[in-house]
Formats: structure tokens, sequence, C-alpha cells
């Protein structure tokens, strides 16, 4: 079960995203992602600390 959790929060956060990028004008959901691109990366490197220990 917690090897399903990643994806799933992965995805329920590129939907909250998208649809606030459809729903708030002044949201630029391309914006911020070329901004945060860096924290999937150590999102990604702490889950594999975590999954190690």
């Amino acid at each position: 079960m917690k090897a399903n959790l990643i994806p799933a929060i992965i995805l329920i956060a590129l939907g909250v995203l998208l649809l606030a990028n459809n729903l708030v004008p002044n949201f630029r959901v391309w914006e911020m992602l070329l901004d945060w691109w860096p924290l999937v990366l150590v999102a990604l490197g702490i889950n594999m600390l975590v999954k190690k220990t």
C-alpha cells in the first residue's frame, strides 16, 4: 500500500494544480512548475532514503 501512496499524491497534486489553473484567472501552473521542478527531485530522493531504511 505504501508503494502506491507517492504516485497517488503526485496525481492528486497535479489534478489540483490543473484545476486551479482553470478556475483562478491569475494562476499560471506552467510557470509555477518551471520554478518548482527541483522539489520533485528532492521528494524522490527523500522517498528513496526512506524506502532503504
